[in-house]
């Protein structure tokens, strides 16, 4: 049986049906329930975002540009705000030879606790990385030095590095050493207060090489392994490559955090600070002391805090160029080892 089309039956020289219609409709009028929300599909993650940007106007960039303001006026803690000077007291606090001592004495305890921190950190969470039994124990043991206040580690590091009756020289007078000027000796202060700041920071540190090293696909040490790789190349060849910007990040925190520090170089000994000959006075410290301290200069004190700023704000910027050149990167160049490496 023929099946019809819809065409079927019109002649040849039939006129064709009438074409599309192309008369212009009016524009559909949008409600004003639409029209809201639109307006909340644009704003609203703006308005989720916006409590953090306000408290930090009130709480950050309020007082950053408040002592830029406070840097360029002659300011004294009693007297209060004076006349205006310009640069003078940037010029004041780079000719203070105090200062670069405290700079020189802060990138000091930064190297000596940074590159043993970072190391320290990576070796045990790699170690943690395995299959340990009670291994939510470990992880969590580790993060106990981190929890203690450092007031608390402060005052227990100063009673251990003591001159006199402290348990480090006690330690080193059985096996037969001399005990060591710890508050005495300026690189031996900095090795006592870069104790204190391993000791707090390093299983902070851990946990976060952990979760990078938790990340990286197992697939590629099943690869590294098929390939011949022991343990030792699967780490250097594997793991290394995959958390380096994890390893970027962890030395740029740790050098901010470092140019900051102030909690254990002023409980070390709180007799002084920084020291007889400010051996262990830190930048930090060396702001407190001009600005509330034997000086009382708000002023020069906000030109050191400025000056400080602007060396964390380099060091920002460094680590901005090297994570972007990372994330450029393939991650997963290098990662497997060559056939009879």
């Amino acid at each position: 049986m023929a099946v019809l089309t819809p065409t079927a039956g019109r002649g040849a020289t039939d006129p064709p049906g009438p074409g599309p219609d192309t008369t212009p409709r009016p524009a559909r009028r949008i409600g004003f329930t639409q029209r809201l929300g639109r307006w909340d599909v644009k704003l609203s993650p703006y308005l989720y975002i916006s409590p953090f940007f306000v408290l930090f106007a009130l709480t950050g960039l309020f007082p950053l540009l408040y002592t830029a303001y406070v840097s360029v006026h002659q300011w004294n803690l009693l007297g209060g705000q004076g006349e205006f000077v310009g640069l003078q007291n940037y010029a004041d606090v780079l000719a203070q030879p105090t200062f670069w001592k405290a700079l020189t004495n802060t990138f000091s305890i930064f190297v000596l606790s940074s590159v043993p921190q970072v190391l320290v950190a990576i070796a045990l969470a790699a170690l943690l990385d395995q299959n340990l039994r009670a291994a939510t124990f470990w992880r969590m043991g580790v993060l106990v030095p981190y929890v203690v206040m450092p007031v608390a580690v402060s005052m227990i590091f100063g009673r251990l590095f003591a001159d006199q009756y402290g348990f480090i020289n006690e330690l080193l007078g059985v096996v037969g050493m001399d005990p060591v000027a710890w508050h005495g000796d300026r690189f031996a202060s900095h090795v006592a207060i870069a104790t204190m700041v391993n000791f707090r920071w390093t299983g902070y540190n851990t946990l976060i090489f952990l979760a990078a090293m938790q990340a990286v696909p197992r697939e590629l040490y099943e690869a590294a392994v098929i390939d011949g790789a022991g343990r030792v190349r699967q780490f250097f060849s594997v793991t290394v490559p995959q958390i380096r910007a994890t390893i970027i990040f962890i030395v740029i925190t740790a050098t901010i955090g470092g140019l900051q520090i102030f909690d254990e170089v002023r409980l070390f000994d709180q007799q002084g600070l920084g020291g007889a000959d400010r051996q262990w006075m830190t930048v930090v410290l060396y702001l407190y002391d001009v600005a509330w301290g034997n000086q009382k200069n708000f002023g020069r004190g906000a030109a050191v805090a400025w000056i400080l700023f602007l060396i964390i704000v380099v060091i920002g910027l460094v680590n901005f160029l090297i994570t972007r050149r990372i994330s450029t990167s393939d991650p997963r160049s290098g990662a497997r080892p060559r056939r009879g490496a």
